[in-house]
């Protein structure tokens, strides 16, 4: 079975009992992954996914030259995306400096054989203005997936692998600098000799050997990389309620052109509709139209003294926003379209009931199309294409939705009747008072105003 045929769910098949593996172990594979990170730190989101990647066997070998890693990278597609890792190659001068700061301490060159680059290695080459290892920025990895990020996952796949091998060869940074081991030893040797007591430099060892096998591409399997796919990581508990808005928030002008208090508001609708998805409480109302996410955030701002302000500056009249507002309010998105348009007609053992249900507030009923009108009460039932009954009520030539729908439209008109009503849904007093002139709002009715003889 494929890689990509074991992926479940948009997660990693794992085999039991294993866990992700940390990378960067020593001081130098981890300042590699700084590097890494510190570069993709305004996306980081691919990181997490390249860790993934690099431990499931998405990447088959590594070919190392210098100053490029290149390696196959199996995404989601058949073929496998190409990586490309650059670094910057060392400059002859460079490498003078390199050599001869390394010569200079015996200590040195002997930790490397070992396998070990000491930290008094790096601090004594920034003195000489040059640093073995990559900083920020100083990473230019390339991919041929579609991915416009930097890194993309499966680059940054590759960036995490070699800092494995990193942690298992000091002497692949400085193939990837410009020289190899071998190299490297014998412009050691070379200064050594002129000096009394030269330290005679023994030969590569398993280290060179590792280095020279990445010239022809090694098997991660070879490096005592897991080859079957690895479990991910159990989840972070999720938490109960979402966090915060960024303090980046608090630090704008309240003298500028931004609305501190509506971009609050978005960022903890924001966090509430994350949270939603994460825990799987909802679908964070990525579904809606504009209409209905409109409609959903001005039902947050009823009672809102700045509602009216607030919707101006949508460009949507404030009477008619409070319209989709209370609608939302009521019945959701079924409410919203109860507004919007005629649901079909009515059953016409449904529209007995509904009848029946008006007659019950006195004469003055007339029935047309899924509707039953009482212009005397300044109420309508509306029969919806979810089988149930709306009541609206009339407001100046305009009709709104103040209940949830019900089956039963005798209960409906019952709420009326008693003087009450289940949403308590007194609009905010501005919206209700400024028409501004003739609204031209779609949801307006202007085909259905009330008519003497309905």
């Amino acid at each position: 079975m494929s890689w990509v045929q074991r992926r479940s769910q948009g997660r990693l098949a794992r085999a039991p009992g294993r866990s992700l593996a940390a990378f960067g172990k020593t001081w130098w594979g981890r300042a590699w992954v700084e590097a890494l990170e510190s570069s993709a730190r305004l996306d980081p989101n691919r990181l997490p996914r390249g860790r993934t990647y690099a431990r499931s066997g998405a990447v088959s070998k590594l070919w190392l030259v210098p100053g490029e890693v290149q390696a196959d990278v199996q995404g989601s597609r058949p073929e496998p995306y190409r990586v490309r890792l650059r670094v910057r190659q060392f400059s002859p001068e460079e490498w003078d400096r390199v050599t001869k700061t390394l010569a200079a301490m015996a200590a040195h060159a002997a930790a490397l054989l070992d396998g070990v680059i000491p930290a008094a290695v790096e601090v004594d080459l920034r003195e000489q203005g040059v640093s073995l290892l990559p900083g920020p920025g100083e990473l230019g990895p390339q991919c041929s997936c579609p991915d416009w990020a930097t890194p993309c996952k499966h680059a940054a796949a590759v960036c995490y692998l070699v800092s494995d091998l990193l942690d298992a060869d000091p002497f692949v940074i400085f193939a990837l600098r410009g020289r190899g081991r071998e190299h490297l030893l014998a412009g050691l040797r070379a200064l050594r000799a002129q000096s009394a007591g030269a330290l005679e430099v023994p030969g590569l060892g398993v280290h060179g050997e590792v280095v020279n096998r990445l010239k022809e591409g090694v098997s991660l399997e070879s490096l005592t990389r897991p080859s079957s796919l690895l479990e991910l990581p159990d989840p972070l508990p999720m938490p109960s309620v979402p966090g915060p808005p960024s303090p980046l928030i608090d630090q704008l002008s309240d003298d500028g052109p931004i609305d501190i208090a509506a971009l609050r508001r978005l960022a903890s609708d924001a966090a509430q509709r994350a949270l939603q998805l994460a825990t799987g409480a909802g679908d964070g109302a990525l579904r809606l139209t504009e209409d209905e996410d409109l409609a959903r955030l001005a039902e947050a701002r009823i009672g809102d003294p700045a509602f009216d302000t607030w919707a101006q500056g949508l460009g949507v009249q404030p009477r008619s926003l409070m319209r989709m507002a209370l609608a939302w309010r009521a019945a959701g998105a079924g409410g919203l379209a109860i507004l919007e348009a005629d649901q079909g007609m009515a059953p016409d053992s449904e529209l007995r009931r509904a009848r029946a249900a008006m007659a019950t507030l006195g004469p003055g009923s007339v029935a047309r199309g899924n509707r039953i009108t009482n212009s005397r009460m300044g109420l309508q039932l509306r029969w919806g294409g979810d089988g149930l009954w709306y009541l609206l009520r009339r407001r100046g030539a305009n009709w709104e939705l103040h209940e949830p729908p019900s089956r039963d439209p005798m209960g409906l008109v019952a709420i009326h009747a008693g003087g009450g009503d289940g949403l308590n849904p007194a609009p905010a007093q501005g919206a209700l008072a400024s028409d501004g002139g003739q609204d031209r709002d779609r949801y307006e009715d202007d085909d259905e105003e009330i008519a003497d003889d309905w």
